[in-house]
């Protein structure tokens, strides 16, 4: 049975941020820049701190962004984010997903990057964003496939890793393979076959400074952000374990062979 609060698995530790502040509309939302239009209006759910929709706010100079979160705390630095981008088009709040608080068919665009998987019930929160977007507007999902991440050389510890993250993932009740499931889940929401297009495109980590910055970034992630924590709470893995998956994504970052590709699915829902 689905419920609607789940455990965002991550947090916002200074290792999360370091690749959450990385992203742009360019290398996690190119699917739908050809349909924006300056004038659009703009509801940006998760918005983290900020990046991706301060780019969306530039794009969109005739219209404005709402930037929403579930989590508070994150929000002003996305607000220091438009700031430091002289940007007046953009607000950011808190919101809860499948509860918006905005009127009917307020919205050209509803855009949602990686946060249907950290969500009880992304059918409903689906429905939610499909009530809040114009009819002939657009809802734009791009979610990460946990179970698809690719990687060379095997390791046994990134093995172990990507096990322990699924299983606390699902704990709290997201889904980590998200992305194979958003056609799925538009469908259910109440989307026609016609209405969505789905599309995917891939994140790859192997030249030696992206190399690096990814092992060295999960490698903290692995023993100090919300994902460890909830990893031992939960009775999950113990310290060992978790500085074991620790220095395997060091000792994968730092080898010249590695490579590391992380598939998305992405849906675009014409309403």
């Amino acid at each position: 049975m689905t419920r609607e609060t789940a455990t965002y698995v991550h947090g916002h530790h200074a290792s999360v941020l370091r690749s959450h502040t990385w992203r742009t509309a360019e290398n996690s939302a190119a699917y739908l820049l050809p349909h924006l239009q300056e004038h659009h209006r703009i509801l940006d759910i998760g918005c983290g701190p900020g990046t991706i929709t301060a780019d969306l706010a530039a794009i969109v100079k005739s219209g404005n962004v709402i930037g929403a979160d579930h989590v508070a705390d994150i929000l002003p630095k996305a607000a220091e984010e438009a700031a430091r981008r002289g940007l007046s088009n953009v607000t950011f709040e808190q919101a809860d997903v499948h509860r918006l608080r905005f009127e009917d068919d307020t919205f050209d665009v509803a855009h949602a990057h990686q946060v249907l998987q950290h969500v009880g019930d992304p059918v409903a929160a689906l429905r939610e964003l499909r009530r809040v977007v114009r009819p002939g507007g657009l809802i734009a999902v791009r979610d990460s496939d946990y179970a698809a991440f690719t990687w060379f050389p095997t390791s046994q510890g990134l093995d172990a890793w990507l096990d322990l993250y699924e299983r606390v993932a699902r704990a709290g009740g997201g889904e980590p393979d998200a992305g194979r499931r958003l056609k799925s889940w538009a469908l259910d929401a109440g989307f026609t076959e016609a209405q969505v297009t789905s599309t995917s495109s891939t994140w790859t980590f192997a030249d030696p400074e992206t190399r690096t910055w990814w092992g060295d970034l999960w490698a903290d992630r692995s023993l100090h952000s919300d994902f460890a924590k909830q990893a031992l709470e939960g009775a999950h893995a113990t310290p060992e374990t978790l500085h074991a998956i620790s220095n395997a994504w060091k000792t994968w970052g730092q080898d010249e062979r590695s490579w590391l590709m992380i598939p998305h699915g992405e849906i675009l829902c014409r309403v």
